[in-house]
């Protein structure tokens, strides 16, 4: 089974089962125990010693900055919804931002600002718009959807961010020529599935339309009220007298500086620290490249949330007993995100340990000699298929770019567009995926069920991959990136215009 189309059947096994049963954590057991079964030759000793040292336990221990952070935040959010920062915020949000268009607008503005990293871009997204978008009868769903879609797209364009530093380390020493950091700026303007998913967010929400679930879920929340929230999630706040949105808005600015000097310092860039040395120091690029996001979250974390246990005795609008409350209220929020990663993280190492890796090498070279031009075409395809399998991006790219800088020339064009091609089919494929961190994250910072989120974005997104492999074919013909990305664009409205005119003619007849 090595090496061969079986590496790829347990993840699409709790794919599946998970679309299926619309029940999230069983799916994945199932899906850890199949790669399990193969991995040790269905020996059943073998089978549960790689499940809880290979897979669980070492998930545990590779997640454990991401975990903390994780606490750290829900621990936050807790503490802003008690102090009725939340509250406040919505009410301003509710007088100064009118309609739905314009929340979901400012969203998408958000998503895009925080380009830092697409976890916390997640969860912080999600924490300070939730009760804004709650007032306004926007569906969770939308939200999720809304939050996934700039969280990864923006960080794959995004110079600075910890997926540029991922792709610089990648590409770097691979003979061709050029810098890995150069080499992913140079990509940016291929990117088309990132740089489309924006054009087609801006143009969906103008349009005032949506479509397949997200449609459904849309008319319930805006009827009835049903913003489909996880059970216990309302966060429009509790009615604290003394809440003022400076509540909530200075623990969020305190942790976007924290987190953005705690990744500079991480990746050396204030000297030499226990796990880098002192090259990095002064360089600002150079820090970023080499930045551990695991380690910078939760330093930026504990210090946003000490500076808050600080700023709200200050204030007097919450007591310390309260405070000390909101710990175990915020842990148990994150409770099912956590459980959800690390069973997808475990699934990724069996997936990993049967291969996978060496199976889309044989099939990339196979592909490369009849298909030249259309290469990056299906490159983005086999990116898409293989993130959405493993829900890794980063694991996506780091097996394929070696293969793609192998396959072309390093003075090509089609180098560059190919790179493009890889890096965008991975951050497709990862925007789709149910086992993927991203994603996981996204329902998380919307609270709702994750299973729902999946199954309501999956035909936005797959929209979107559509249009993005037409003008792949495109750019591996014309490569300009001016022609390519203007018939992306207009694709992708056209697109929207024509399900528009069907969806409306539907519902008439």
């Amino acid at each position: 089974m090595y090496g061969t189309f079986w590496a790829l059947v347990p993840p699409l096994f709790a794919i599946i089962l998970a679309l299926i049963t619309k029940e999230v954590y069983s799916s994945l057991f199932f899906g850890v125990l199949i790669g399990a079964l193969f991995a040790a030759g269905f020996n059943p000793v073998q089978t549960l010693n790689l499940i809880v040292v290979d897979g669980l336990s070492v998930s545990v221990s590779d997640l454990a900055g991401n975990l903390c952070f994780l606490v750290i935040l829900g621990i936050l959010v807790a503490l802003v919804n008690k102090s009725g920062g939340s509250a406040a915020f919505g009410r301003w949000a509710e007088k100064n931002i009118k309609s739905r268009v314009g929340v979901q607008i400012a969203t998408f503005i958000l998503g895009v600002l925080i380009f830092i990293d697409d976890y916390f871009n997640c969860l912080t997204v999600g924490s300070v718009m939730r009760p804004v978008t709650d007032r306004q009868r926007i569906s969770r769903a939308k939200l999720a959807y809304l939050i996934d879609a700039t969280a990864a797209p923006v960080c794959m364009i995004a110079p600075i961010s910890s997926w540029a530093a991922a792709v610089a380390g990648v590409a770097d020493d691979l003979g061709t020529g050029i810098t890995g950091i150069e080499l992913f700026v140079r990509a940016i303007p291929y990117n088309f599935y990132s740089l489309l998913t924006f054009v087609f967010i801006l143009a969906l929400v103008s349009m005032r339309f949506d479509y397949g679930s997200m449609a459904l879920a849309e008319q319930s929340a805006r009827l009835n009220g049903d913003l489909g929230a996880l059970d216990g999630s309302d966060d429009r706040g509790e009615e604290n007298p003394k809440g003022k949105i400076i509540d909530l808005v200075l623990p969020i600015v305190v942790l976007i500086v924290a987190v953005f000097f705690a990744m500079l310092y991480a990746g050396g860039f204030y000297g030499e620290t226990a796990w880098i040395g002192p090259e990095n120091t002064g360089n600002l690029i150079s820090a970023f490249g080499d930045t551990d996001a695991f380690i910078a979250l939760p330093w930026g974390g504990m210090i946003a949330l000490v500076f808050s246990f600080i700023y709200f005795l200050i204030r007097r609008s919450v007591s310390f007993k309260e405070m000390t409350d909101c710990i175990p209220q915020g842990f148990v929020a994150m409770v099912p995100p956590i459980l959800i990663l690390v069973l997808a993280t475990s699934l990724k190492t069996m997936t990993s340990s049967l291969g996978a890796a060496e199976f889309v090498h044989d099939l990339m070279v196979g592909a490369s000699s009849g298909l030249y031009s259309l290469l990056p075409a299906v490159i983005f395809v086999v990116a898409v298929i293989l993130a959405f399998a493993t829900g890794t991006s980063w694991g996506t790219f780091g097996i394929l770019i070696p293969i793609v800088t192998a396959i072309f020339p390093g003075d090509s064009k089609l180098l560059i567009i190919g790179i493009s091609a890889c890096l965008a089919g991975a951050v497709c494929g990862d925007h789709c995926s149910p086992i993927s961190d991203t994603t996981i994250m996204a329902s998380a910072g919307a609270q709702i069920e994750h299973v729902r989120h999946v199954s309501t974005q999956l035909p936005y997104a797959m929209t979107v991959a559509a249009v993005s492999f037409v003008t792949y074919i495109v750019a591996g013909f014309v490569q300009n990136w001016v022609v390519s990305i203007l018939v992306g664009v207009a694709l992708t409205v056209g697109t929207l215009c024509v399900i528009r005119a069907k969806t409306r003619a539907g519902s008439l007849s």
